[in-house]
């Protein structure tokens, strides 16, 4: 098992943070989060050498689902996550496109395989653990890679801020309750890449995020 490597993509006229994980002795990793701009993607794998084993979805939005069906036909490799609770909105990315005013090209998404809390993702002996943290969209997962002290959780947490809760199926209280009692558990020393912007720490976060002190 060698070391974990990480690189974001910006995609979508959201900047989402499409990543990419893997270990730089097998090359073996995951995608996560390929929103869209899947010729970008496919030349970051290209460059890299990574050998997908899996796509990664957070939840169901189109900045992050958007390109999974188009990357998952050049791969062949599966769609796994997020949640069952976001089912609706992975198979409505055609009208959340209509909605938003956006260019042809998302495609719904149709997942090989929903994630349930306590699931583990992994490739070459690297283990993340999901976790299903509601609140930004109802089927949100996270994944947590406990030896690494690393984790990628989408749009539940920014540097310096929360996701927001004003799109269909969000709460904030419940969004709050997820980062406090589930995040926040890990502990302070945990990193993490989140769904746009920077990435922070569990600690930094506690310490001077506005919507959590």
């Amino acid at each position: 098992m060698g070391k974990l490597n990480a690189a974001i993509l910006p995609v979508t006229p959201f900047q989402q943070n499409c990543t990419l994980i893997w270990d730089d002795e097998t090359k073996e990793g995951i995608v996560i989060d390929p929103g869209g701009d899947v010729e970008r993607i496919a030349e970051a794998i290209g460059k890299t050498g990574i050998n997908v084993q899996q796509i990664v979805l957070t939840h169901g939005h189109i900045d992050h689902v958007g390109g999974a069906e188009e990357l998952k036909s050049r791969l062949k490799t599966q769609i796994i996550g997020p949640h069952i609770a976001d089912k609706a909105l992975c198979e409505g990315i055609e009208k959340q496109a209509a909605m938003f005013g956006m260019p042809g090209g998302y495609r719904n998404a149709y997942p090989d395989r929903w994630l349930e809390e306590g699931d583990i993702v992994s490739f070459s002996g690297h283990e993340f653990e999901v976790f299903h943290c509601p609140g930004h969209a109802p089927g949100h997962i996270v994944l947590f890679n406990k030896v690494a002290r690393f984790a990628v959780v989408g749009d539940v947490l920014f540097n310096g801020s929360v996701g927001r809760t004003d799109l269909p199926g969000g709460d904030h209280a419940t969004l709050i309750a997820s980062i406090r009692e589930k995040l926040f558990e890990w502990g302070d020393d945990v990193s993490f890449l989140c769904g746009h912007g920077p990435g922070s720490t569990i600690g930094q976060e506690r310490k001077s995020n506005p919507f959590l002190t």
